[in-house]
């Protein structure tokens, strides 16, 4: 196996059964030379990155060997497991397929039926007839020996390999509970035939050889297991959104070959195949529309609930459904290169980072269970040397239940589960978090900045006007300017090219072509020097305007469109009117902006009036109009340097560097790869109110893993004083325990339920 340095290498780690595990297997990663890893406890897997120079050519061989000197073990994860693994119902919900559930499962409903007995005859002295204890033993022993028999295994085998985690404490406490009350049944007087005792809620410090906590071990047990196994359905719930963004993708697709239609699995088709959509079918993969005209329905991916038209030369993304006529799409994008892969890449990305807020739960865990070990020995020793020999029960009754309510469950799974299900519900609402470090970043963010073409506008340039010199001719004008502009890639390059055009001309070839970004373009054309683009850049080349050209650009910015200046062999000749059309949505989504407490600035490299236009029919009052896309940087560290926190959200490649240099950058993902490259969060979309979802998503998936970690340190913290002091029964704390993850992890699933705002 050959890896490129900074490559990142995905494993998927089993076996570990809590938040000191998935340190301990991190901690152990990270002793390779050149490795950095995170582990993640609730996904499941690890991202590791070499950063050296020279990867070792066995690296991923030393990897898995690192993890499994932990006891754990470690692979290459399947598709399944980057999506969370199991199947999922069609609302999202996973069915516990897999044999391990299926085992866990098992192992519930036995421990269900035989410990409740023995948790009610202890509970309920009035049902505890002769010999009622023998009978609690014979239904205890199958329960901590078999029943919690993985929390035995995954004891021992750590502590083969020195170390101690959650299963551990609870081995420890179960056997401890157990042993004890063989001791007294066999050895002491609690094996009397007639013999009985009441339940308490505390510890009870009663004779020892009488007393028995079978209902301690079987109790912790059952309800340890049952929440591990809610857990492991929660967590699978928690993946579901990304399982059903992998499952939108079409099976199979009817390929064109020699005329034939062939059907083939969609995993065989390659750029450049021409495959046939009917109605209702899934378009198969990314491509361009050759023949048909249709409605697609984008709706499962990016939450768009409108069909869009498509017609030959339209592009369409894979996973979308055809809702009306036939259409031959030619595949431009298939296997891990499509917008379906991408999307499903940059959650599970997400997925596998580790929040800043998470790394202080995860520096805790690793050091809580020796500490909770010592705590529970000092609290028997305490009990010991306070307590009567006689009265010594108490003093284990304490040590076990410090053993089984401090297990560091919750902390493990309060962040990344709230993550897993914040970035599947963006995903599902076209929404991409590139990773948890952006929530924090959300919450901080207090200005956002915004382009103005195709963010707060269509980005659909379109010519409106001709106005040439002294009456010129309008006719050459656009046929020099057009040819020029028919060159570039600009959108109101491409709306003066288009213009020309529709009016019926035939655009020439261009020679020595060049453009200078943000100003204009410039080449030979019919064998004039023509050049095209702001009245700078004709200043630049000695050109000045005339009267009636400076009044067409007023005119032109005082309604809030763009002059484009044109001229030939050293004179101007004319002007080129365009206008770009204000989303619909656009205002309404500035107003979600300002609900949020941000400030919106328009930033644009639009002339003054045109932007402000802009900016007065939307709701903006601060605008920075006239700048080159380098100058957008600068205005970004400007804002910065007055203390604000920065969001930018923009589409085209000039944005990129702006994106970058944000503490927050919105890519549209109708824009450009680089753009979105740039950015901290996609919006699939290109509706400008998805971004404030953005924006109140992450801040709400924040709020969720502060609530979690908040209950899961209080938790800890109250619960831990109450059972040394003996006042809680072992088995009480192993419900709590395992209620504390369910709780956490539940929680969590509250964010499904986000819905945009619109």
């Amino acid at each position: 196996m050959t890896t490129a340095p900074n490559t990142d290498i995905d494993l998927a780690i089993g076996g570990m059964t809590c938040a000191s595990c998935a340190a301990r297997v991190e901690k152990k990663l990270n002793k390779i030379d050149g490795v950095s890893a995170t582990v993640n406890y609730a996904t499941e897997r690890a991202r590791v990155r070499f950063t050296g120079d020279d990867p070792p050519p066995d690296l991923l061989e030393r990897l898995i060997a690192q993890v499994e000197a932990t006891g754990c073990t470690a692979a290459r994860p399947s598709a399944a497991d980057r999506a969370g693994g199991g199947d999922s119902t069609a609302d999202g919900v996973a069915r516990e397929v897999d044999p391990e559930t299926r085992a866990l499962r098992q192992r519930v409903v036995i421990s269900v039926t035989l410990a409740v007995p023995v948790i009610v005859l202890a509970m309920v002295p009035r049902l505890q007839f002769d010999a009622w204890q023998w009978l609690s033993l014979t239904l205890a022993a199958p329960v901590v020996t078999w029943g919690a028999l993985p929390f035995h295994r995954a004891a021992w085998l750590n502590l083969r390999h020195g170390a101690a985690t959650m299963d551990t404490l609870i081995s420890i406490g179960v056997l401890s509970a157990f042993g004890w009350s063989v001791y007294a049944l066999f050895l002491g007087t609690a094996g009397q035939i007639g013999m009985s005792h009441g339940f308490t809620f505390t510890a009870n410090r009663s004779d020892g050889a009488a007393h028995i906590y079978l209902e301690a071990a079987a109790g912790v047990t059952l309800f340890i297991l049952l929440g591990r196994y809610l857990e492991v359905r929660a967590k699978h719930q928690s993946g579901a959104a990304l399982r059903l963004l992998l499952e939108l993708q079409a099976k199979d697709v009817a390929v064109l070959r020699d005329g034939a239609e062939v059907r083939i699995s969609v995993e065989d088709l390659t750029v450049g195949d021409r495959f046939i959509i009917r109605p209702g079918e899934k378009v198969a993969t990314d491509g361009v529309v050759r023949e048909g005209t249709s409605a697609i329905d984008a709706s499962l991916l990016t939450g768009e609930s409108v069909p869009v038209e498509v017609g030959p030369g339209s592009l369409v993304t894979g996973a979308t459904v055809n809702s009306g006529g036939r259409l031959v799409i030619e595949a431009t994008r298939v296997g891990a290169d499509t917008a379906l892969a991408r999307i499903a890449a940059l959650v599970n990305d997400a997925q596998t980072g580790k929040a800043p807020i998470q790394r202080l739960a995860d520096r805790v865990s690793a050091v809580f269970v020796p500490v909770v070990i010592a705590l529970a020995a000092a609290t028997i020793g305490f009990w010991l040397a306070a307590a009567s020999t006689d009265k010594a029960t108490g003093a284990s009754t304490a040590g076990v239940a410090v053993l089984i309510i401090a297990c560091p469950c919750a902390l493990g799974l309060a962040t990344p589960t709230a993550l897993m299900v914040g970035t599947g519900r963006g995903a599902q609402l076209g929404m991409l978090i590139k990773g948890p470090e952006i929530l924090e970043s959300s919450r901080q963010v207090d200005t956002i900045v915004l382009d103005k073409t195709g963010t707060i506008t269509t980005g659909k340039m379109a010519l409106a006007e001709v106005v040439s010199v002294d009456g010129g001719d309008a006719r050459t004008l656009l046929l020099l300017a057009g040819s020029l502009e028919d060159a570039s890639e600009h959108p109101i390059a491409r709306a003066v090219a288009v213009g020309a055009a529709a009016k019926g001309i035939d655009l020439l070839p261009v020679e020595a072509f060049a453009s200078t970004e943000g100003l204009g373009v410039q080449g030979v054309v019919d064998g004039h020097a023509v050049v095209v683009g702001r009245e700078r850049f004709l200043a630049d080349w000695a050109i000045r305007l005339p009267p009636e050209l400076a009044e067409a650009r007023d005119r032109a910015q005082a309604a809030g469109r763009t002059p484009v200046f044109v001229g030939w062999d050293g004179e101007a000749r004319g002007v080129l009117v365009v206008s770009d059309t204000i989303k619909t949505t656009s205002a309404d989504a500035i107003a979600q902006f300002k609900s949020l407490g941000l400030r919106p600035v328009l930033l644009t490299g639009d002339n003054e009036r045109a932007a402000g236009a802009v900016a007065a029919t939307v709701g903006i009052s601060e605008v920075i109009a006239d700048v080159l896309p380098e100058e957008k940087v600068e205005a970004i560290k400007r804002l910065q340097a007055e203390g604000r926190v920065v969001a930018m959200v923009g589409d085209g490649v000039n944005d990129a560097a702006a994106l970058a240099q944000a503490d927050l950058g919105l890519a549209m993902g109708t824009g450009t790869d680089i753009a979105i490259e740039a950015s901290d969060i996609t919006l699939v979309r290109g509706d400008l109110r998805t971004a404030a979802d953005a924006i109140r998503l992450s801040r709400r998936t924040l709020a969720v893993i502060k609530g979690n970690l908040f209950w899961a340190f209080a938790y800890n913290v109250a619960a831990l004083p109450v059972a040394a002091a003996g006042l809680l029964n072992p088995m009480l704390a192993g419900a709590a325990m395992a209620f504390s993850s369910v709780f956490v992890v539940t929680n969590s699933l509250r964010l499904r339920r986000f819905r945009s705002h619109d």
